[in-house]
C-alpha cells in the first residue's frame, strides 16, 4: 500500500498569534542586550572612576585600572560626615515617603469614594500645582518656614518635599483605588466600620502594589532632592547625601574621584529599598492605569 504524497509531506509549524519570527526574535535580543548595555554603562563607569586615586584620573581613564584602589571609599567614610548625610538623607527621604504617601492616600481615596463639593476641582488644582517651577516656590515657602521656625530643620525639608509629592501621588492613587469595587466599601459599613475603618481595614491592604510605587517614587524623590535641601538646610551636620556632594566642589576645583565613590555608596541604599518594593512596582503602576 502506498502512501500520497500529501501524507509523506513534514508538516509546518504553525505559528501562534502574537509569536514573534526567527528574525524578529534576534532583533528583539539585540536590542535589549544593547538598551542594557547603555543603561549600566553608566554605572560601571561611576565605579571604574571611583577606583581611580587621583583627582584627575577622569582624564585618563586608561591608567586608572592599574593603579585602582579602595583609597576613595575609605577617605569619604572616615573623612567625612558621610554618616551624618546617611542619616539625614535617611530621615528626610523616611518621614517624605511615610506623610506624603499616607496624605496622598486619604486625598485620593477621599476624591474616588466620596462626592463632596469641589472633589473635581481639588485634583485639578492639585495638578495645577505641578505646573509651578521649584525656582518660583522657594522664595515664598523659605518665608513661611522661616516664620514657622521650620528652616534648617529636618521636618521642614520633609513638609516641603510633601508640596511636590502629595499632588502627584494623590493622582496615583486615586487611579488605583478606582480599580478597587466599591462593594468592599459597601460591605465594610454594613459591617459596621466607619469610612475610615473601611479605608484602613479593607482598602489599604488591597492597594498595597499602588502604595509601593507612590512610597518609591516618594523615597526617590526626596532622597535625591538637591534644590530644596540645599536652601532649607543651613548645618551641615543635616545635610542630605545631595547637598553633601556639593562639599566636593569648590570655585576653583572639584574632586572627581571622591564624588565617584561618594555616589556608588549613595546608590547602595536606594538598591535597597528598591528591592523590598519591586515585586509591587509593576503591578501598581499597569492597575492604576486601567480606570480613573
Amino acid at each position: 500500500m502506498t502512501s500520497s504524497p500529501s501524507t509523506l509531506a513534514p508538516r509546518t509549524k504553525q505559528r501562534r498569534r502574537g509569536e514573534l519570527g526567527p528574525v524578529a526574535k534576534v532583533a528583539s535580543h539585540v536590542t535589549l542586550t544593547v538598551a542594557s548595555l547603555i543603561a549600566l554603562f553608566p554605572i560601571v563607569w561611576l565605579v571604574y572612576l571611583s577606583l581611580g586615586p587621583d583627582k584627575d584620573d577622569y582624564l585618563h581613564p586608561g591608567g586608572i585600572l592599574a593603579k585602582a584602589t579602595l583609597v576613595n571609599y575609605s577617605f569619604v567614610l572616615t573623612n567625612t560626615a558621610f554618616f551624618d548625610w546617611l542619616w539625614s538623607t535617611l530621615v528626610v527621604a523616611g518621614g517624605t515617603t511615610l506623610f506624603g504617601v499616607m496624605s496622598a492616600a486619604t486625598t485620593g481615596y477621599a476624591v474616588s469614594r466620596m462626592r463632596f463639593p469641589g472633589h473635581r476641582p481639588l485634583m485639578w488644582v492639585l495638578l495645577l500645582t505641578q505646573a509651578f517651577p521649584i525656582a518660583v516656590l522657594i522664595v515664598p515657602m523659605y518665608e513661611i518656614f522661616s516664620q514657622l521656625r521650620l528652616v534648617d530643620s529636618h521636618l521642614g525639608l520633609i513638609l516641603v518635599n510633601c508640596t511636590t509629592i502629595v499632588p502627584y501621588c494623590s493622582w496615583l492613587l486615586k487611579g488605583y483605588f478606582d480599580t478597587i469595587p466599591i462593594e468592599l466599601d459597601e460591605a465594610g459599613m454594613i459591617d459596621g466600620l466607619t469610612p475610615f475603618g473601611t479605608f484602613w481595614r479593607l482598602i489599604l491592604p488591597l492597594a498595597r502594589p499602588g502604595l509601593a510605587v507612590a512610597a518609591f517614587y516618594a523615597f526617590i524623590t526626596a532622597f535625591a532632592e538637591v534644590a530644596f535641601a540645599s536652601t532649607f538646610l543651613l548645618d551641615d551636620s543635616k545635610y542630605t547625601f545631595a547637598v553633601g556632594l556639593q562639599s566636593f566642589i569648590s570655585e576653583h576645583d572639584a574632586q572627581w574621584n571622591l564624588m565617584a565613590a561618594t555616589a556608588v555608596l549613595i546608590a547602595i541604599p536606594v538598591t535597597a529599598f528598591f528591592y523590598l518594593v519591586q515585586r509591587h512596582v509593576v503591578t501598581g503602576l499597569t492597575a492604576g492605569s486601567v480606570k480613573g
